[in-house]
């Protein structure tokens, strides 16, 4: 391991100043626990080193877009670091953005000089042992989807896969390869009936978007509150509860999908809730794989029942390429990019980099949800 080095050295020899300056440009440039640097000298007086930690490597841009943001404040170390190296270097950061890996409590118990978990969006439910963390004084937190356009880019993927169920679109990459026009013939969304599960922020976003195609909208909440019925206003027809979402599910052409993840909406599109919606409808997830059931997906797309699937999401991820669902003509998926998007990637490096500096100077943080 390296020690730790000052990144400028003062007027030593010329042999020590040249042999601890090659040192620190070494050490700079690696992505390591072992080359972590803890201070820097400034006109004689120390700075600390705040560092954030991104776990995994996946949705690159995350990091890409915080490191930029970030780039002239030499004082905040931004690194991602494979997953499988986490445990190993979590002790030397004080800010973790967990991306897609699970934070259980044995990763806590590492995390020495931890002060704040934060998401990179809004998901927690990949699994962060808030019980764990707050036992360790650490704060956990996520972005709120309704700032950042990480909501309305979220809408805007579940409309691209209603269109492209409706218009054929698997069916449509075939015709051209067979050189054939004008087929299939595809749906429109004009006329249909929607239901919106789950009116949060990203159904609240699918609703606007929805008006100008000429739809009817069924939405559900599990608890409505008057601030919520005035923001909604005539965006939805028709207004039910999580008791109503059976009734829905028949009355709908497409059921999109938007609900949190949690112990109770783990499964609850299952084969009872498929049985219940139209013949030949359609189902769009952009929230999260386990709210959909497997094997009650799978069996639906089989038999017909169910018309189509279009998922950003899946029940593991990254998806089995070769899984039996993705080969058949009524499903499309995307490789969770409904929220990836340049303006709210960067809206969300904005936020995580603020809260990095609010941290390093010991001010509030804003912009967060705290969930502990």
């Amino acid at each position: 391991m390296l020690p730790s080095v000052s990144r400028r050295v003062t007027n030593f020899c010329p042999i020590i100043g040249c042999a601890f300056k090659f040192a620190a440009t070494l050490s700079l440039n690696l992505h390591s626990a072992s080359t972590i640097v803890s201070e820097e000298k400034m006109g004689g007086i120390e700075e600390k080193i705040t560092r954030v930690l991104f776990c995994g490597q996946q949705f690159v841009d995350s990091y890409r877009y915080t490191k930029e943001y970030l780039s002239e404040h030499p004082y905040i170390q931004v690194d991602d670091v494979p997953l499988s190296d986490i445990p190993n270097v979590i002790g030397n950061y004080h800010m973790c953005i967990p991306r897609m890996m699970r934070i259980d409590s044995d990763i806590i118990s590492r995390a020495k000089q931890m002060k704040l978990i934060l998401q990179f969006g809004v998901g927690l439910e990949a699994g962060v042992n808030a019980d764990a963390a707050t036992e360790h004084g650490i704060k956990v937190a996520r972005i709120p989807a309704d700032g950042t356009g990480n909501a309305a880019s979220c809408a805007e993927m579940a409309i691209y896969l209603m269109l492209g169920l409706l218009r054929k679109q698997k069916e449509m990459e075939i015709s051209i390869k067979l050189k054939k026009l004008g087929e299939p013939a595809g749906g429109t969304l004009f006329g249909k009936t929607v239901f919106i599960l789950g009116l949060g922020n990203i159904g609240c976003e699918l609703a606007k978007r929805l008006r100008p195609f000429d739809v009817k909208i069924l939405a559900t909440k599990r608890s409505w509150t008057s601030s919520h019925v005035d923001r909604v206003g005539d965006l939805v027809d028709e207004k039910g509860s999580h008791d109503d979402i059976y009734k829905y599910a028949g009355m709908a052409d497409i059921v999109v999908c938007c609900l949190n993840m949690n112990h109770e909406t783990a499964g609850v599109i299952n084969h009872s809730f498929i049985q219940s919606m139209k013949k030949g409808g359609y189902l769009v997830n952009v929230a999260r794989g386990g709210l959909l059931d497997y094997d009650a997906v799978a069996q639906s797309l089989k038999s017909g029942h169910l018309g189509g699937l279009g998922i950003d999401v899946a029940w593991t991820e990254p998806f089995d390429p070769n899984d039996p669902i993705l080969q058949l003509p009524n499903v499309l998926i995307t490789p969770h990019v409904a929220g990836v998007t340049e303006h709210s990637y960067r809206s969300m490096a904005k936020v995580v980099g603020n809260a990095a500096l609010q941290l390093h100077n010991g001010s509030k943080i804003t912009g967060i949800q705290y969930v502990n």
